[in-house]
């Protein structure tokens, strides 16, 4: 069924509305302020709204700002002061109909009579955001794996609130897209997001790039500057490998969190700020703690809600996923239509992926750009070492005594195995043909296995 929200600072009128609409059978949810009403609609996004035109902290036309223009969203706005000019303003804003105080609930009935009453548009855009996830998008965010799925869980209940955000993975994890799918999903989304990689800034300008400086505040300062904090004033400051900010600047930033207010380079005017913090390392930050990197009063301030991101290894066939998706990227790019044949994929899969997503993303575009066909084959493109996903056996231990066969046999047999039978890939490392290996994977008994899949036609497409 339809849901409707009512905002409005009257409680009498809140319940009023309550009453009458919950007794046409329809959900509600209530808000005396605009703060309460924006929480409201994250909850649950309504098909209608009542909204008072003056509340304790605003105007009710602000929440248009709020809705996206295909929303299908109504708005109904409520005043006590009705002028011509208000009802005109409010149309022109988008609103659906205009009440004035005492309200009449004759009218009330009609607008809600207009509502369709079969199936609920929003538990259909809700399944189709379940179907979305399934299928591995979440925001921002690519992966449909388990490991996945527990970071969506955690970003979905974190995002709509004002609590501070710790990311913690390794690098090239997709910290920076996590925080920003925060971001997208919170009540900030209308603000800027602001990323600032904390070890990529020289220290002596750290503390000005981050709280701005005035003009002739320093050698060079020749005019005013607006630090990170300013720039996302209302929004999202994301702090990137915040253990590398020097220890001096953490206890500085300590006092922004909890006051709210700091101080340009060069002034002692104290400016207000309105931020909600999202910090990330490739640390372990209790680590960072014990060496010195990172203040324990600090850390305690930005874990209020540590978030894992788990590293390519560990999420399984998002590999494939992530790599599909950037090679789309890439054709609608440029116009073309190349593909991965399976063999790739398998290759991609063995992978340990040391630099996870970020070197899956580079590796992808190498070898597309390396592609002289619509196929897209791996093998043109060799990776790195540290070529497997890291199994129980990394090693081969061969006795003093062994035989030159059985020692060659041992070895290719242990590189077949980390390469997780990935022939094309085992035949690369050990620098030989894939014919060759196929022979030897014959005399050592293993041709039954060696011949499945379609790897029989690489080897006859070798022989040509």
């Amino acid at each position: 069924m339809p849901h409707v929200l009512i905002v409005d600072d009257d409680a009498n009128t809140r319940d009023a509305l309550v009453e009458l609409i919950r007794s046409d059978g329809l959900t509600t949810a209530a808000a005396g302020d605009l703060r309460e009403a924006r929480i409201q609609m994250v909850r649950q996004l309504p098909d209608v709204i009542f909204t008072d035109l003056k509340l304790p902290d605003g105007d009710g036309v602000e929440l248009f700002d709020d809705l996206e223009p295909a929303s299908g969203v109504e708005v109904i706005v409520i005043t006590g002061h009705a002028t011509v000019e208000s009802a005109v303003n409010a149309l022109k804003l988008g609103a659906t109909d205009y009440l004035v105080k005492p309200i009449n609930f004759q009218r009330v009935k009609a607008i809600l009579s207009r509502l369709p009453r079969t199936g609920d548009l929003k538990a259909e855009i809700g399944s189709l955001r379940g179907e979305l996830r399934r299928f591995g998008r979440f925001g921002l965010m690519l992966g449909s794996s388990p490991a996945m799925q527990r970071v969506y869980d955690q970003i979905n209940k974190v995002a709509p609130t004002a609590a501070s955000v710790l990311l913690i993975g390794e690098s090239g994890t997709g910290k920076e897209v996590a925080a920003q799918t925060v971001h997208e999903l919170s009540l900030r989304r209308k603000h800027p997001f602001v990323a600032v990689n904390c070890g990529a800034i020289s220290p002596n300008l750290i503390e000005s790039e981050m709280f701005g400086h005035e003009r002739g505040s320093f050698t060079g300062a020749d005019r005013q500057h607006k630090g990170y904090f300013e720039r996302a004033n209302g929004g999202t400051l994301f702090l990137d490998e915040v253990t590398e900010m020097p220890i001096e600047l953490q206890v500085k930033l300590l006092r922004v969190l909890e006051t709210g207010v700091f101080m340009r380079v060069g002034t002692t005017k104290e400016i207000e700020t309105d931020v909600r913090l999202v910090a990330a390392t490739n640390r372990d930050p209790e680590q960072a703690v014990e060496e010195g990197k990172l203040r324990l009063d600090l850390y305690h301030r930005l874990n209020v809600f540590p978030i894992q991101l788990p590293p390519l290894h560990e999420r399984g066939r998002d590999v494939q996923l992530l790599a599909e998706s950037f090679l789309n990227g890439l054709n609608e790019r440029y116009s073309t239509n190349k593909t991965f044949p399976p063999s790739s994929i398998e290759t991609m899969m063995s992978y340990n992926w040391p630099g996870n997503v970020r070197e899956l993303k580079n590796y992808v575009q190498r070898a597309y750009i390396m592609a002289s066909s619509d196929s897209v084959d791996t093998t043109a493109v060799p990776l790195q070492i540290s070529l497997s996903k890291p199994q129980a056996a990394a090693s081969v231990t061969i006795p003093f005594g062994t035989s030159l066969a059985e020692a060659d046999r041992q070895l290719i047999l242990a590189t077949l195995e980390q390469c997780g039978g990935v022939k094309t890939r085992a035949a690369e490392i050990l620098g030989i043909s894939l014919k060759t290996l196929y022979n030897r994977l014959v005399e050592y008994g293993e041709d039954g296995k060696s011949r499945a899949g379609n790897e029989a036609d690489e080897v006859a497409a070798e022989d040509e």
